[in-house]
């Protein structure tokens, strides 16, 4: 039974041995994992290129686009992509001569009020790469590759870059690239991307050495207007809407100090205001107004007191108790949790 047992010992530690001398010999980091496999790779590398490399097969209709569009997108972005109520619009400010020309004439103008993403983006791989893999918002990854041909066919169609019976797949997008706004937006000439597929520029434009020590302090870069100008059009806060880049600074109080200069938000802000804006709450939420989710004020009202279960429910987020849109899982500290739930608990005060 011994003399058993010792064989069996023996055998296990020989194939143990044998399977972990297999590992390192196959692979460039012994000691440290495996390999992954061809199907891991695959699932995880689904970026896009500009020359398409990496586009997968499919195809969607511009009609297709909109079905979808109107049950996943539009509760953001509104029904024509135009909408500046949770993030910044996403089409206008285009014209057929820009599709002609390939460079938006709107980016010139001072007086333009905004910036939409049709106006902006170069490429048309870019939009495919990024609804692929980040939209919808509140649950990414989740379209199926025909949708997203789908989705994007509807948003040029919107910009007037297809027409309404296009139909976008992997074989026409070198077509449609070529009638983009602004495809001749972007520049090449700096070397960030490797090789030369899109440039012909050797080396870098700019060269910097890191500092390690001694380093100059980083600049505070603000914003100030003229004496005459704070408040002459009424508080810029309170024209634009609360979140994203298109918002403005309280002009009509102490914040808009002496000489013009537009403060920075007050150093005395209510630190769970300050974690709300950390992990973008103020997205979906308003202090005293319903956005994509209720106001903090009307949680507060609703659940005064209860700090464990509005802790509780911001963690794990949920759908049904204000409405049919789902607030998704928020990461973050037990710490946060508590001082963003106390805060409301207590009437969410700013």
């Amino acid at each position: 039974m011994f003399s058993c047992r010792k064989a069996c010992l023996a055998s296990i530690l020989f194939v143990l041995t044998w399977g972990a001398q297999a590992q390192t010999a196959s692979s460039p980091y012994p000691g440290v994992g495996r390999l992954a496999t061809a199907k891991e790779v695959q699932a995880w590398d689904i970026d896009v290129r500009p020359d398409f490399k990496g586009l997968p097969a499919g195809s969607g209709s511009v009609e297709k686009g909109q079905e979808v569009w109107e049950a996943r997108c539009a509760s953001c972005h509104g029904v024509f992509g135009e909408s500046n109520e949770v993030f910044s619009p996403l089409i206008g400010g285009t014209s057929k001569e820009d599709i002609q020309r390939g460079r938006v004439a709107n980016l010139s103008r001072s007086d333009y009020p905004g910036r939409t993403t049709m106006m902006k983006v170069a490429t048309l791989s870019t939009l495919w790469d990024y609804i692929n893999r980040a939209m919808p918002w509140n649950n990414p990854k989740t379209l199926k590759v025909d949708e997203v041909y789908a989705v994007l066919a509807y948003m040029l169609n919107l910009a007037n870059v297809v027409p309404d019976d296009f139909v976008l797949s992997q074989q026409n997008m070198h077509q449609v690239q070529a009638r983009m706004p602004n495809r001749h937006g972007m520049s090449t000439q700096h070397m960030m991307w490797p090789g030369q597929e899109f440039s012909k520029v050797s080396k870098p434009d700019v060269r910097n050495v890191a500092c390690m020590s001694n380093c100059a302090a980083e600049p505070n870069v603000g914003s100030y207007l003229p004496d005459f100008a704070v408040n002459a059009h009424g508080n810029l806060y309170d024209q634009n809407r609360l979140v994203g880049p298109q918002r403005g600074q309280k002009t009509d109080t102490k914040d808009a100090k002496a000489g013009g200069a537009l403060a920075s938000p007050s150093p005395k802000e209510n630190p769970a205001v300050a974690l709300l804006k950390k992990n973008n709450c103020l997205a979906c939420h308003g202090m005293d107004k319903a956005l994509v989710g209720p106001s903090f004020t009307d949680v507060a009202k609703k659940h005064a007191g209860k700090v464990d279960y509005l802790a509780k429910k911001i963690k794990s987020g949920g759908s049904g108790v204000w409405g049919s849109i789902p607030m998704p899982a928020q990461d973050m500290s037990d710490n946060e949790l508590k001082a963003i739930a106390e805060w409301i608990s207590t009437g969410a005060k700013p």
